[in-house]
């Protein structure tokens, strides 16, 4: 991957823009604050400097890069709105650097197709007891992926009975396959912090569910907004992690 590959756009541009993911989620950047520039800036700011010019510029943030100096990358800062099921959400939420509000199913119905069905059946790793490894042979992924979703037709049958019983959303929403429903929240992070989930997140033994919503955010998202650091982050960090 080579980021300055990527044609230089204004991050403002990029909000609005929504990219699928699984079968029915998505992320869409609602708001995004800072550049490149203002990376360099920050830095400079310690001695009150300004911009040298394009060439000095990229190379002085490529030294804050390559010898970890982090502060000035806080100073960019992306809003996203997310659409994941709670099996991707159950990962997310264990990175604490970003502030999150999320849908609440006290307050907001669920309908009837609020649930995740995996496009394969994953084979668990028999050397890593928190990581899949291959597919399931498609003769014996499909008899799960009906059972799977008549488990689903079943269970939001008794939460729609409940409901109409009258019994409050709160406790309705017990009925529902708690891993598997899709919730809709914002999520907000400045670009250190992005850089440590990418990182993480777009790792080969990630969890899949989490993977795809990383990749996304990097390759539509961070990469157009911020195509130096982009490029530095490949360089310093993920060829080495």
């Amino acid at each position: 991957m080579q980021a300055d590959t990527i044609a230089r756009m204004a991050p403002k541009d990029l909000i609005g823009k929504r990219v699928s993911i699984l079968d029915k989620g998505w992320i869409e950047l609602q708001d995004v604050m800072g550049d490149d520039l203002a990376i360099v800036n920050a830095a400079r700011v310690s001695f009150l400097g300004e911009s040298k010019g394009e060439e000095k510029d990229k190379r002085l943030l490529f030294y804050l890069m390559e010898h970890r100096h982090t502060s000035p990358f806080e100073q960019v800062e992306f809003k996203f709105r997310v659409r994941a099921p709670l099996v991707t959400w159950w990962q997310w939420v264990r990175h604490r650097t970003w502030s999150f509000n999320a849908q609440s199913g006290r307050y907001v119905a669920f309908d009837e197709d609020d649930f995740y069905v995996p496009s394969a059946w994953r084979m668990q790793s028999p050397t890593n007891k928190q990581a899949s490894l291959g597919a399931l042979p498609n003769e014996l992924g499909e008899p799960l992926t009906q059972a799977l979703l008549a488990h689903y037709e079943a269970s939001y049958r008794l939460y729609r009975q409940a409901l109409e019983m009258g019994v409050a959303r709160e406790q309705a929403r017990l009925f529902l396959p708690g891993f598997a429903v899709y919730y809709t929240w914002v999520a907000k992070v400045d670009a250190h912090n992005l850089m440590h989930f990418l990182a993480l997140r777009m790792a080969e033994d990630a969890q899949y569910e989490i993977r795809v919503y990383a990749q996304a955010i990097y390759e539509h998202f961070f990469k157009p907004a911020l195509p130096w650091t982009a490029e530095a982050f490949e360089r310093f960090v993920l060829q080495h992690h």
